[in-house]
């Protein structure tokens, strides 16, 4: 059997896991994101809460070296090293509130083999599906990137793009604390986010990495802000890696018919988040 044919195989599994959304998840959330955090009705969680729902949850013999659940568990055994999360297409249909019992349906819709800039890439798609007792609130299409152990932190800075044409600013201060609250919120142990030697001398960052659902968190709360509701649907794309500390800057356009274009940036200029929201 082949490589390509034995992941192929893994298209079509899934897996459903329940979470309850408690006062604790509520507080500690909303704390977390402070004075960047919408304002939402009481009781009602913010934008990007459901990233802290029903995560994988694996023992620590079940996790890889670099502090995700080994391949081959929950995810494919891809033949690359490097995984970071890629993009994510949101779709809200009703909100969580404090108290629902959530559960998260989620099947591995597709698998793809490209050739990349610096190497070969595997991108694995993953649908989500996410009820309370009262029907269907949250669709989400996510795809995961796979890369080779020296393409992932050596990718080159795309050129520094102009600015967005940006009707609203906010700029957000990132550092190692903010990073080790949402890795604990999200139950996310890759090591990149909290262990500096690690993501120095293993996967070559200049510092501990900044989640990409964090500042897509970040501009979905911006973007709930600047209309006064959440949006009903959010995409976002890594664009490149940013590191902490540092001060991020994100920027959005007014509203229009086809909803707003956000985006972050890192101190040095170059984007790394781009993201749309609709209403």
């Amino acid at each position: 059997m082949s490589p390509d044919t034995a992941l192929q195989n893994w298209v079509g599994r899934s897996r459903e896991v329940e979470d309850i959304v408690t006062p604790r998840l509520l507080a500690g959330f909303s704390a977390t994101l402070g004075e960047y955090a919408a304002q939402t009705a009481e009781g009602t969680a913010l934008p990007g809460l459901h990233w802290c729902l029903a995560p994988d949850v694996a023992d620590m013999r079940d996790l890889g070296p670099d502090g995700h659940p080994a391949k081959g568990v929950y995810l494919p055994p891809v033949p690359l090293p490097r995984r970071m999360w890629a993009a994510s297409d949101v779709r809200f249909m009703a909100p969580i509130r404090s108290g629902d019992t959530i559960r998260r349906r989620s099947t591995l819709s597709a698998i793809e083999e490209k050739q990349g800039r610096t190497g070969p890439l595997i991108l694995v798609m993953i649908r989500h599906d996410i009820a309370s007792d009262a029907g269907p609130v949250i669709e989400e299409d996510q795809t995961i990137v796979y890369r080779a152990a020296d393409a992932a932190a050596a990718t080159p800075a795309p050129p520094a793009s102009p600015p967005l044409a940006a009707s609203h600013e906010r700029r957000v201060d990132v550092d190692p604390v903010l990073l080790f609250r949402y890795s604990a919120l999200t139950f996310n142990g890759h090591r990149i986010h909290y262990d500096t030697p690690y993501a120095k001398t293993v996967e070559h960052y200049p510092g501990l990495v900044i989640h990409g659902p964090l500042q897509a968190t970040l501009l979905m709360n911006f973007a709930t802000a600047i209309v006064g509701r959440s949006p009903r649907r959010f995409s976002f794309r890594g664009v490149h890696p940013a590191t902490s500390p540092q001060r991020l800057l994100l920027s959005a356009t007014s509203p229009g018919k086809d909803g707003m274009a956000l985006e972050a940036r890192s101190a040095d200029g170059h984007v790394t988040v781009k993201a749309t929201a609709q209403w």
